[in-house]
């Protein structure tokens, strides 16, 4: 398939959305509680509530997901592209209930559209892009528990990049777009600020994390200068 392949048949336009993952397992297993006792994290939280409704917010059902999961750096773009990939439990500390066997997911690989990841990304020059036998990061696997939980959703996952130069992942998402004309949603998966140490020591947020949310919030929906 060229790189200028049209879109699937039947497929609809799908969006690039980026969303909050949360913390480690905290939005499947909870435990992370707030002031109050309100759950700022966890099953009951804003945050679960809406991944679980997003995918009734798209304009049709995707064909299959493909993320670009802050948990996984690469010099160039990697791709998984296993038919059943497993799970990477890349978080520490936390209970039982937060590994194998209590916390699992087994949704379907997409290696296809792997396969059409890398072709568009080998034609925007980032030559040395693979396809690799890599398990499904928590990057991946609990935003997509909670929207898609029957566990059918054909899913694949990108790294980003080394370095985390804005330019080359600005020129990596460009690569990527086609895809969203044939019927697969982007999905970005991370969090604006990360500060873990602080949050599970009890600290919350701080003036420095909600700064740069007041900049990020201002420079992609106000017409902010990014400075």
């Amino acid at each position: 398939m060229p790189a200028t392949a049209p879109a699937a048949a039947g497929a609809v336009r799908q969006p690039a959305i980026f969303v909050n993952h949360g913390g480690g397992p905290i939005p499947i297993i909870g435990g992370m509680g707030g002031p109050g006792g309100k759950d700022t994290g966890g099953p009951d939280s804003d945050l679960v509530r809406s991944l679980k409704a997003l995918p009734s917010q798209l304009s049709a059902p995707p064909r299959a997901v493909l993320v670009v999961t802050a948990h996984w750096e690469e010099k160039e773009p990697y791709i998984t592209g296993g038919d059943r990939p497993e799970l990477v439990y890349d978080y520490y500390g936390f209970p039982p209930e937060a590994y194998a066997p209590h916390l699992t997911y087994a949704s379907p690989g997409a290696p296809s559209v792997a396969a059409r990841a890398r072709e568009l990304l080998m034609a925007a020059g980032f030559r040395n892009s693979r396809i690799v036998d890599r398990g499904f990061d928590h990057g991946t696997f609990i935003p997509m528990k909670l929207m898609y939980p029957k566990e059918d959703m054909p899913t694949t996952q990108v790294s980003i990049l080394t370095g985390l130069d804005a330019r080359a992942h600005l020129a990596l998402g460009r690569a990527l777009a086609p895809l969203r004309d044939e019927g697969v949603l982007i999905l970005g998966s991370g969090m604006s600020y990360h500060n873990m140490k602080k949050i599970m020591g009890g600290g919350g947020g701080n003036d420095q994390s909600a700064a740069f949310d007041r900049w990020l919030q201002d420079t992609c929906c106000g017409g902010g200068d990014p400075g």
